[in-house]
């Protein structure tokens, strides 16, 4: 699995915004991928170094789309801790 496929996008949430501040991201992730394969990913995409991954499944929710019952997909994120003084931009152009 290529780097490229191991990180889907990046989560952008109120709780992973004062994560970052920790110096801890939160990104999507292939659901196939297993912490050393995330690692190496944020490691050589980002050139920064990672000293912990943890991994977390979600589980898709029950929601109502016009009228019938739907079943959102089940995806995974992974909690990327870095060292101190690495920083993730992950906002475009900055």
């Amino acid at each position: 699995m290529l780097n490229e496929e191991v990180l889907i996008n990046p989560v952008i949430t109120e709780k992973a915004s004062l994560l970052q501040e920790s110096n801890k991201y939160v990104f999507k992730v292939h659901s196939k991928s297993n912490k050393y394969q995330i690692k190496k990913a944020v490691e050589e995409i980002f050139e920064v170094t990672v000293l912990g991954v943890n991994v977390v499944k979600v589980h898709g929710k029950n929601k109502v789309f016009n009228g019938k019952k739907v079943l959102t997909p089940s995806w995974k994120k992974a909690l990327i801790t870095l060292k101190l003084g690495d920083t993730i931009s992950l906002v475009e152009g900055a």
